[in-house]
C-alpha cells in the first residue's frame, strides 16, 4: 500500500476532509445569508428612497405642472448622486433629468423596471446597471425616478467571487492540514505497528517510541511500554523458571530415582526403609520448592489483593521477631528488635508476614560469625531488626514510606552478586553448602512488588543488610508514634 493510499484510507484524513467541508459549508451558508440580508434591507431602502421621491415630485407636479417639476429635477441633478430623473413628452423628447433616452420597450412600461444605460464616468462610457419606476403623466408626458445600483451588483458579484474563493481555499487548507496532520499520526501508528511486529516475531525487547511531546500519543507509548516491559519481565520469568527446574531440579529427581532402583535391586527391608524415608524428605522438599514457584508467580501477577487488610506494621514486625527468638538462642545468635513510628496501612499480613520470616531465616542461616570469631558475650553474631518510617527530603513534608530492615554481621554479598541473589534459584557459591532452594530472596521480592515496595540488599560492614520498603498513602494512613 502507497503512502498516499493510506493517506486517503486513515481514518483522521476523513474526518478532517469532512470537518472542512462542513466547516465551509457552514461558513457558505453564513455568507449567503449575510448577503441576501444585506440585499434586501438595499432593496428596502431603495424602494422607500424612489417611492419617497416620487410623492415629492408629485406634489411639485401638482403645483406647477411639467414646468415646475422639469426645473426641480434640474436643480437636483446639479449635484452628482446615483438618482436618476427623466422627463419627457408624449414622443419621448428629452425634457429635463440625467438620463437622456430610454429605449421603446421600457418607455412603454409602467412601474418597476430595471435597465442598463450609458454614463460619462472617469474611463469614459461605461454601461450601469439601475432600478427604477415609470410613471404617465397628463398629456403624455414621462416620469421616471430611478437609482443606481450598479455598485450594490458589484458588492453582491464581490460576495459571489468571494464565496467561491473562500470555498476553493478552504478546501485546499483542509487537504493540506488532512496531508499533514495525517501523515504525523500514520508515522506514529506506523511506530506502534511495526512494534507489534517485531513482538510478534518473538522479539519481547521491541518498545514503541516516544517523541518527547507529551501529548496522548506520547502518554499512550509510555504506558504500552510500561505494559511491553512488565510482559518482558514475566516472560523471562518463565524461561527462567523452566531453565531452572529444568536444571536444579533434575538433580534430585535422578537421586531419588536412583536410590530406589539401587534398594529395587539389592531388596534389603532396612535399606529399602532409609531408601522410603530418605525419597520422602526429598519429595517434601520438591514440593515445598513447586508452592515456592507457584506463589512467586500469584504475586508477580498481582491480583492477590482480596486478603489486604489495614495492619500495624510495628506489631506485625514484632510478632515475627517474637517467633524467631528461641531459634535465635539455639543458634547462639542475638536477635534485637529496634522499635519506632509505625504505620497503620493496607497490606496482606500473611505474605508480609512470610516475607519478614524469609529475611530472618536467611540471616540464621547465613548471618553468623565464623565459629572460631564466636565470643562468650555476643555468641555467633546479632541479628538486628529495625522497622520505622524513612526520613523525609524536605523539611515539613509527612513520611510516606515504611521500611523494616533487617540486618547481620556475616559474609554478606558482594554487591556485583546482589542481583543473582534475588533471582528464583539463585544461590551464591559460598552458601551452596546450607540447605535451600535459593527461592527465599525471590518470594520476597515478590510480595514488595505486590505491595508496590521494593527489596533492597546493602552491604552492613560486615553483614548484610536487608531493607524492604513499602510505600503509603498519607491521605489514607497517618503515621504515629510507637
Amino acid at each position: 500500500m502507497t503512502t498516499l493510499s493510506k493517506l486517503l484510507k486513515s481514518t483522521t484524513f476523513r474526518l478532517l476532509l469532512i470537518f472542512a467541508v462542513l466547516f465551509a459549508g457552514a461558513a457558505t451558508l453564513v455568507i449567503v445569508y449575510i448577503s441576501w440580508n444585506s440585499n434586501r434591507v438595499l432593496e428596502g431602502r431603495l424602494k422607500q428612497t424612489i417611492l419617497a421621491e416620487t410623492l415629492g415630485l408629485a406634489e411639485q407636479y401638482r403645483s406647477g405642472g411639467v414646468t415646475r417639476l422639469a426645473k426641480i429635477i434640474n436643480r437636483r441633478i446639479i449635484t452628482p448622486s446615483n438618482a436618476l430623473y427623466l422627463v419627457t413628452d408624449n414622443d419621448g423628447g428629452w425634457i429635463a433629468g440625467n438620463v437622456k433616452a430610454l429605449t421603446r420597450d421600457l418607455w412603454n412600461t409602467q412601474g418597476r423596471v430595471e435597465f442598463a444605460y450609458q454614463r460619462n464616468g472617469a474611463r469614459g462610457h461605461e454601461m450601469r446597471h439601475a432600478v427604477a419606476r415609470i410613471y404617465r403623466l397628463a398629456r403624455g408626458y414621462r416620469l421616471m425616478v430611478g437609482r443606481d445600483v450598479e455598485d450594490q451588483r458589484q458588492f453582491t458579484q464581490i460576495i459571489r467571487n468571494a464565496v467561491l474563493t473562500g470555498l476553493a481555499f478552504m478546501v485546499l487548507v483542509g487537504l493540506g492540514g488532512g496531508w499533514l496532520v495525517s501523515r504525523d499520526l500514520l508515522r506514529r501508528i506506523d511506530g506502534v505497528t511495526q512494534t507489534s511486529r517485531v513482538i510478534m516475531a518473538g522479539d519481547l525487547s521491541g518498545r514503541v517510541p516516544v517523541d518527547g511531546s507529551g501529548d496522548e500519543f506520547d502518554r499512550l507509548a509510555i504506558n504500552l511500554n510500561a505494559m511491553l516491559e512488565r510482559i518482558e519481565q514475566l516472560m523471562s520469568g518463565l524461561r527462567e523458571v523452566s531453565d531452572n527446574i529444568a536444571h536444579d531440579l533434575k538433580t534430585p529427581l535422578s537421586r531419588m530415582r536412583n536410590r530406589v532402583e539401587t534398594a529395587l535391586r539389592d531388596k534389603s527391608r532396612m535399606d529399602c526403609q532409609d531408601v522410603l524415608e530418605k525419597t520422602i524428605e526429598e519429595s517434601d522438599d520438591l514440593i515445598r520448592t513447586f508452592n515456592a514457584l507457584l506463589s512467586i508467580a500469584r504475586l508477580e501477577a498481582g491480583s492477590n489483593r482480596s486478603n489486604f487488610a489495614r495492619n500495624d506494621l510495628q506489631e506485625l514486625v514484632g510478632d515475627v521477631a517474637e517467633l524467631y527468638e528461641p531459634l535465635a538462642e539455639q543458634n547462639n545468635m542475638r536477635l534485637v528488635m529496634s522499635s519506632g513510628p509505625t504505620a497503620q496501612i493496607n497490606v496482606d499480613r500473611q505474605l508480609l508476614g512470610q516475607a519478614i520470616a524469609n529475611l530472618i531465616e536467611n540471616a540464621l542461616k547465613y548471618g553468623g560469625l565464623e565459629q572460631g570469631e564466636a565470643t562468650p558475650e555476643r555468641g555467633r553474631g546479632m541479628i538486628s531488626i529495625e522497622a520505622g518510617l524513612l526520613p523525609v527530603e524536605k523539611s515539613g513534608d509527612q513520611p510516606k514510606t515504611f521500611y523494616i530492615a533487617i540486618s547481620d554481621e556475616g559474609l554478606g554479598i558482594a554487591e556485583k552478586d546482589v542481583e543473582s541473589a534475588m533471582k528464583r534459584f539463585g544461590r551464591l557459591e559460598k552458601s551452596r553448602s546450607k540447605p535451600g532452594t535459593g527461592l527465599g530472596l525471590s518470594l520476597v521480592s515478590a510480595v514488595a512488588k505486590l505491595h508496590g515496595g521494593t527489596l533492597r540488599l546493602e552491604d552492613n560492614q560486615p553483614g548484610l543488610v536487608a531493607k524492604l520498603i513499602i510505600p503509603f498513602d498519607m491521605h489514607q494512613d497517618t503515621p504515629s508514634a510507637g
